[in-house]
């Protein structure tokens, strides 16, 4: 049985235990952190400890910033490796099982002026396996795993399918790399979402969830008994987390969310 969670943002209260207690209320597993960058995340390691030491379910962390690890800038890159190595550290210490991070975010998409990229696809393909290969054998150090996210084409043109991630992934050859499906990026890049799941499956370490139009599931067209089918197909038992905008207030609308991804799953 997958693990059902909510991203913490979506979820009242000033403290760990009191946004448990309410993702408990709406049907929901375990709670999906976001890791800010600046030590952010490292900063609030005492408050996860404890967390963590009374039970909350707190699997995987989406990290949240500005630059990525396939920035164009050097300085920028290095400082988005020592910030995802941060988060793994955070993770390894809460009994996590790992951190995501798209390649990039934002900084550029060639299906939007000025259309050609500062940077060849040879050097932007060298620069991800230096960045994923630090971060991966950082992660193998310490039992945890990194999960590197496709985004759509106006988000990142470098890893915008799962067989991009994959094929990156396999030159790294590090088991502790694997990669992270979202429901949303997939309904816009993969011809047959299905078929890319099942090819990718082997190297699927999580997974995300949001409906066709980025809110909650169901409330989108996304065929979510063919995602479910092919979940268990894959033999995928990791959590799936919900990554999504909302189209009501949360207390109205999450609760709905767990209910149909179980009847699927």
């Amino acid at each position: 049985m997958n693990m059902i969670c909510v991203q913490e943002q979506h979820l009242p209260g000033n403290s760990m235990e009191e946004k448990w207690e309410t993702a408990q209320e709406w049907g929901f597993d375990g709670i999906e952190l976001r890791g800010k960058g600046d030590f952010g995340f490292r900063k609030r390691l005492p408050e996860l400890r404890k967390a963590a030491a009374r039970g909350i379910p707190m699997p995987t962390v989406c990290v949240e910033m500005l630059h990525f690890i396939g920035a164009f800038d050097a300085t920028q890159r290095q400082d988005a490796i020592v910030q995802m190595k941060s988060l793994l550290d955070v993770m390894a210490e809460i009994g996590g099982r790992g951190a995501m991070t798209p390649a990039s975010y934002g900084m550029f998409s060639d299906r939007l002026p000025p259309f050609v990229a500062p940077r060849s696809t040879e050097e932007d393909r060298a620069v991800l396996i230096d960045g994923l290969g630090q971060l991966g054998a950082h992660a193998a150090t310490l039992g945890v795993e990194l999960y590197l996210e496709p985004l759509n084409r106006y988000e990142n043109h470098m890893v915008r399918r799962l067989d991009d991630a994959v094929s990156l992934i396999k030159e790294i050859g590090l088991d502790s790399v694997k990669v992270a499906a979202d429901t949303y990026h997939m309904n816009i890049e993969e011809a047959d979402p299905a078929a890319a799941l099942l090819a990718a499956g082997p190297y699927i370490g999580h997974v995300q969830a949001s409906d066709s139009n980025r809110l909650e599931p169901g409330a989108g067209h996304i065929d979510w008994a063919l995602f479910g089918s092919t979940v268990r197909a894959i033999g995928y038992t990791g959590p799936v987390a919900l990554e999504s905008r909302l189209s009501g207030p949360a207390q109205d609308v999450l609760p709905a969310s767990p209910v149909l991804l179980r009847r699927f799953l």
